[in-house]
């Protein structure tokens, strides 16, 4: 157990008043918001057929956490369903506060069916979208919803126009299958399961021929300024977004301001959230709102996706609005849904020009297009120095199989395929301690803990696409390891990473989150990263702060970190398929030399046993391959 004994020097008395005075204050500003979760299983009808799903008190998207900065949050889970549980606070900094970040075996025990679990934490110095979502394999497909920080002065202090009404868009999918099965199959690599349908805010929309389709729709007066909170809750599918004849400014993208850009197309990928301003300048009429998922073209393999939509219709209706009002839930746009048609009687909707689902230089141009936005409190400073860096290569490989100990490869049944970070892929250890605790109390849980190379194992044409169909090109580079990966960092460390997505056995674009910190992006580009050339490119004066960031299909993507916040938090990719594949790493960062620099004890009332390890093995795939532990110290 920790223990501290640290000599603290007197304060002046002034500045003792002064301490109550503005700690007062503080705690007067700020406020407790209190949630009950209960996760249960519910029948759900869409696409004519019923299909029983997870669900958090009735409710698909779930309820929306609404607060305000500074304020604390506690959030009682009650687990009423079959499956283990935990909730992640996606982009909630959790700031000393590791304990409830609601990783499954990484920072707790999974809640367990007819067991409950509380999670606290603050939004101290976020404003913004975020959301949360179940971090159990698949199950964030129907276990999500908003979070949403506003600013402790109120709408008025926005960096930008006021808005009219704040309007969260949550973009899902419709998997008409049992979700914890689909999780168990894409951990040993059976891909015959995909999607049936996409969502916004949990409705079809109209381009599914179905009875009792519905669809979201959004009442708007004329020259009005609407706030769009945009979320990507899906599991395989990078989005644009579009809606007929209008434009979008973007001010925000994961709870951090943004250079106001204007675009007529949103570029979201799982994982991230957008906040966009629109103005309903368009002539009087009915609008589709098309979400259309894009993907990577051939020789990729192509999976069946598909396109929903909402609607944006014009009203009459001049009563005084409320710039604070939100339409937060699903069943708010229901609401709408039953206030009629609206616009014109006899309208048809114009439908927008959507880019072709094979373009992914569109998205790169959009997130290559936002920058932070200058001179806004709260803005970090670009670390200048760099204490450790990595470059690191996310592709597919293979292992082999039990029983197969030479196994054939390039999709032989003898072999797996895994996905990786510099040629390994990320298992659970077969512990039943989670690793937070085990590196709180410094037990030989740790031990089975093994080094996140630096650097790929070997250097080639990392952007070949000859590599992305089964052999004979790239069968030399399958062979990979599965193991628990690390890397520990002193506290204050200053981090960079180049990610560099890979050809091998896949094109794809690679949304990657950190747990518990925020990241500068300083540059993106197509192809081989090329340090020589690259690193001029980097914007150190307001690069654009993400917790989850988009490397491009085929190309590569430098940011910086400061690992500043004790605990073990994640690193993965958030397309699920990459993450239950075994695309990720944990993050070590040690105590600093101080109390508040140091992470806490657990709460009390933190679970401590009775969990099924077999079954959280099982979202990661424990491999059969057996190799040397290192300690995580070594490189």
């Amino acid at each position: 157990m920790k223990r501290w004994s640290l000599p603290v020097a007197a304060p002046a008395v002034g500045a003792i008043v002064f301490l109550l005075s503005t700690t007062a204050i503080r705690l007067a500003a700020a406020a407790a918001v209190e949630h009950t979760f209960v996760v249960s299983k519910m029948n759900m009808t869409h696409l004519c057929k019923e299909t029983l799903v997870s669900v958090v008190n009735g409710q698909l998207p779930g309820p929306a956490i609404e607060v305000t900065e500074g304020d604390s949050v506690t959030v009682h889970v009650v687990n009423k369903s079959p499956d283990n549980i935990t909730i992640h606070w996606h982009g909630v900094r959790q700031r000393l506060n590791c304990w409830a970040d609601g990783v499954p075996m990484i920072t707790q025990l999974p809640i367990l069916p007819n067991h409950n679990f509380t999670y606290r934490f603050d939004v101290a110095g976020q404003e913004g979208t975020l959301w949360w979502h179940a971090h159990v394999s698949c199950l964030r497909a129907t276990l999500h919803g908003a979070l949403i920080i506003r600013p402790r002065d109120g709408a008025g202090s926005y960096p930008f126009p006021k808005p009219h009404r704040e309007i969260p868009i949550v973009i899902g999918e419709w998997w008409a299958k049992d979700l914890a099965k689909v999780g168990r199959n894409m951990s040993h690599s059976w891909f015959d399961d995909y999607s049936s349908a996409s969502t916004i805010n949990g409705k079809l929309g109209d381009l599914f021929n179905c009875s009792g389709t519905l669809k979201a729709k959004w009442k708007m007066e004329p020259g009005k300024t609407y706030l769009l909170r945009v979320i990507n809750a899906a599991l395989f599918s990078e989005y644009y977004l579009k809606i007929a004849r209008h434009k979008f400014t973007v001010v925000a993208a994961d709870a951090n301001y943004v250079t106001p850009y204007t675009t007529d197309v949103i570029a979201i990928a799982p994982g991230e959230t957008v906040d966009a301003l629109l103005v309903a300048d368009a002539p009087p009429g009915r609008y589709y709102m098309v979400a259309l998922p894009n993907q990577a073209p051939l020789p990729d393999t192509q999976t069946p996706e598909y396109s929903t939509t909402g609607m944006v219709q014009y009203c009459n209706d001049h009563s005084p609005g409320n710039g604070a009002a939100v339409l937060s839930s699903s069943r708010s746009a229901e609401e709408e849904e039953e206030d009629g048609e609206g616009g014109p009687s006899g309208d048809v909707p114009v439908a927008p020009e959507m880019p072709d689902k094979h373009d992914t230089i569109t998205s790169f141009y959009f997130h290559s297009n936002l920058t932070s936005l200058r001179h806004r409190r709260r803005r970090s400073q670009v670390p200048a120095r760099v204490d450790e860096s990595f470059f690191i290569t996310l592709g597919v490989g293979s292992i082999c199989r039990p029983g197969y100990p030479a196994c054939k490869r390039s999709g032989n049944s003898e072999s797996l395929l895994v996905a990786t970070m510099n040629n390994v892929s990320f298992q659970l250890p077969a512990v039943t301690t989670p690793l937070l605790k085990a590196h709180y109390y410094h037990t030989n849980a740790e031990d089975t803990l093994q080094v996140l190379p630096a650097k790929p194992p070997r250097v080639f044409n990392f952007t070949d696409r000859a590599f992305i169909p089964y052999g004979p090109k790239e069968g030399h580079l399958e062979p990979t390891s599965k193991v628990t990966m690390a890397r520990r960092f002193r506290h204050g460390t200053v981090v960079e990473v180049v990610f560099q997505s890979t050809a091998l056995l896949q094109g794809d674009s690679n949304p990657m989150h950190l747990h518990g910190h925020d990241m500068f992006v300083l540059a993106q580009g197509l192809g081989n990263y090329d340090a020589a050339k690259d690193v001029a490119r980097y914007n150190l004066v307001n690069p654009l702060v993400k917790n989850t960031v988009l490397v491009p299909n085929l190309g590569w993507l430098a940011l910086r970190f400061v690992a500043d916040n004790p605990g073990v938090w994640f690193m993965h990719c958030h397309y699920e398929f990459h993450l239950s594949m075994g695309m990720a790493a944990v993050f070590v960062v040690e105590d600093g030399p101080t109390l508040d620099t140091s992470l806490p004890p657990p709460p009390v009332d933190f679970p401590t046993c009775g969990h099924d390890n077999n079954q959280l093995q099982n979202e990661f795939y424990l491999a059969t391959e057996k190799t040397e532990v290192l300690g995580i110290n070594e490189v």
